[in-house]
């Protein structure tokens, strides 16, 4: 049976009560935006906020897809239902994405009852898709705990996925690079943990070290009613599943800090409030379309270009013509 003119709140209803194939086709609806992606929201966002977000990020071949599929059969394991949202790039040119993840994920064996969802980034930068904070409310809505966000690392990656979830995930390798560098990319600044991957690789231990010398030199975050949280370091061999168990009790004991501590409630807040930024910059941009032609545009941008006009006040009249 076709669910492609299935209403949303039917679609919803079959969700909840377990129908993958409703599932895909919310997340499809959610991809795609517009007035059903917002229906969709309005009708999850009530039933959300309960799943813990796991997000996993790193450099490139640093084995995220492996270690995120052994991570996801952990939990299960133990009991939780998992979604995980892959995220993987797509081409500037075509729009197309390799949408590898689901496949590197499928060599380990994750639990039946686990949803891989693979999404593409659609040119937005840093490597996040725009549409991933609404899936991720539909797979929480249906019951999904926790959500797992894996994505491509590269750009500014790192802090848009600590924006996105409740516990950050950051994923090295033996040779990853020197402490300068590192921090430059803001790693310390994002990580809940550390996982140095392929550690049975000679290394290893170096880059745990460097990792710990690093730690020593950053403050921790500190609540005086449960103490500090000083982001642990973890050795994992994702091929063969060393150190998963460990890593998935590591994330579940900085779940009860956040609880404990009320930083899970500070950090939902500020991610709801980057979304709302981000949805009404993206309103703005509809708005100012159908206020102004792409020729409107264009001879604007041909005035600043042959300065007639300043940018200042070119940005001035688009303002303008949008507030009426």
């Amino acid at each position: 049976m076709s669910l492609r003119g299935v209403p949303v709140p039917e679609l919803f209803d079959r969700a909840k009560a377990g129908d993958r194939r409703a599932l895909g086709r919310l997340l499809t609806r959610v991809e795609r935006g517009g007035r059903p992606a917002d229906e969709i929201a309005e009708l999850t966002h009530p039933l959300a906020g309960v799943a813990h977000i796991i997000g996993i990020t790193g450099a490139p071949g640093a084995g995220k897809s492996t270690l995120t599929g052994q991570l996801a059969a952990s939990l299960s394991a133990a009991g939780n239902s998992v979604a995980v949202v892959a995220i993987d790039p797509s081409s500037p040119i075509s729009g197309g994405a390799i949408l590898g993840d689901r496949i590197r994920m499928d060599g380990v064996a994750v639990a039946e009852s686990t949803f891989i969802r693979s999404m593409a980034t659609r040119g937005h930068s840093g490597g996040m898709a725009l549409a991933v904070p609404g899936a991720i409310r539909v797979l929480d809505a249906v019951g999904f705990d926790p959500v797992i966000i894996e994505t491509v690392g590269v750009g500014q990656v790192e802090v848009e996925v600590a924006g996105a979830a409740d516990t950050t995930v950051v994923v090295v390798t033996p040779g990853w690079g020197d402490a300068v560098q590192a921090n430059k990319a803001g790693l310390l600044e994002v990580a809940d943990l550390f996982a140095v991957n392929k550690a049975d690789r000679p290394g290893a231990r170096d880059a745990r070290r460097d990792l710990e010398l690093m730690l020593d030199l950053t403050a921790v975050s500190h609540h005086p009613d449960v103490g500090d949280w000083r982001p642990p370091i973890l050795m994992t061999t994702a091929t063969v599943g060393d150190g998963t168990d460990e890593l998935r009790d590591q994330i579940n004991a900085h779940r009860g800090w956040l609880r404990e501590s009320g930083e899970r409630d500070t950090r939902r807040a500020a991610r709801l409030r980057t979304e709302v930024h981000a949805r009404a910059l993206h309103l703005l941009d509809d708005a100012l379309a159908a206020r102004l032609s792409a020729d409107d545009i264009d001879a604007l941008l041909g005035d600043v270009a042959g300065r007639t006009i300043a940018p200042s006040a070119a940005a001035q009249h688009v303002v303008d013509e949008l507030l009426g």
